[in-house]
């Protein structure tokens, strides 16, 4: 009886070091320095600070509860603090792979991108949406994978578009739809105004005045479906920078984000202030971690 016990708690404590194993096990420390590698090399490369937002919303999981990934004020927080630790002069780089957000944190990151006096370039290997394309906006240049996409940036209210809300009050008329939907609509209309005015002032780092009103106009008025691609051909015709000169080093830092759930963080830069190498010195990329992990900077 006495072996039959031991054997039955050997088997149950090897079975919780399996799964635990497998939830915080060496794998995704595995990952994390493949991915400071990788983000490395493109610092090196480019002589740049580069942040990474790359959100894997299709499978993401914890434990085997999906989790939707998007653009969160964590993220807005960690990037904010990217930018305060990087050099004004120095260029920086944002890796976008996200399907939006929330409008406040993409928002604030494109103020403190448009800000900048060191060039800005968003890479968007593989699509940049919603806010991901409001963040792009705020670039010098955008470089695009030729067959990647960016979005419209049309506010949404809960689940329905700001600007559908307001068709249905034009259509229907004030007299045949309730209060709250008279409230609703008020709000749709004042955030299309907000949302418009803030893209064109973005844009203006770009653009003359009359140019950045139209193009805002065209991204924020709700004439395509909030899921509309806009292509690389499209965005040129918008006016906007975009180049199809992507690193082959994004595309190998994109390997190192499989679809597969985990716990990872969706943020990353290199949080060190970094003093600029003697002359002739070679410039030292020290390994990259996440926001919020080990000793601060």
């Amino acid at each position: 009886m006495h072996v039959a016990n031991l054997a039955r708690a050997s088997f149950w404590t090897a079975l919780l070091l399996i799964v635990l194993l497998q939830v915080f096990g060496g794998s995704g420390r595995g990952l994390e320095k493949q991915r400071s590698a990788a983000i490395g090399r493109i610092e090196e490369a480019r002589k740049s600070r580069v942040i990474a937002m790359i959100h894997r919303q299709e499978s993401a999981s914890i434990l085997g509860v999906p989790v939707s990934a998007s653009i969160s004020i964590d993220d807005s927080e960690a990037i904010l603090r990217a930018i305060r630790l990087t050099p004004p002069e120095q260029p920086i780089d944002i890796i976008l792979h996200t399907p939006g957000g929330l409008v406040l944190a993409a928002e604030q990151i494109a103020k403190a991108l448009v800000e900048r006096k060191g060039k800005v370039t968003v890479f968007v290997p593989h699509y940049a949406m919603s806010g991901g394309t409001l963040i792009a906006l705020a670039a010098d240049e955008i470089v695009m994978d030729a067959n990647a996409v960016l979005g419209p940036v049309d506010p949404q209210l809960g689940d329905m578009p700001a600007a559908s809300i307001v068709k249905v009050v034009e259509i229907k008329g004030p007299q045949h739809v309730g209060d709250e939907f008279l409230m609703l609509a008020d709000m749709a209309h004042k955030a299309r105004i907000q949302v418009a005015t803030f893209v064109a002032q973005v844009l203006m780092k770009q653009m003359p005045e009359k140019q950045s009103l139209q193009v805002a106009t065209t991204l924020t008025e709700g004439r395509w479906t909030h899921d509309f691609p806009i292509t690389v051909q499209a965005a040129r015709q918008l006016g906007l920078k975009v180049s199809t000169e992507m690193p082959l080093t994004v595309y190998e830092l994109m390997d190192f984000y499989p679809q597969g759930g985990g716990i990872r963080p969706s943020v990353w830069y290199v949080p060190l202030r970094r003093a600029p190498p003697a002359s002739g010195a070679p410039q030292q990329t020290p390994a990259s971690r996440p926001e919020g992990k080990g000793p601060p900077s």
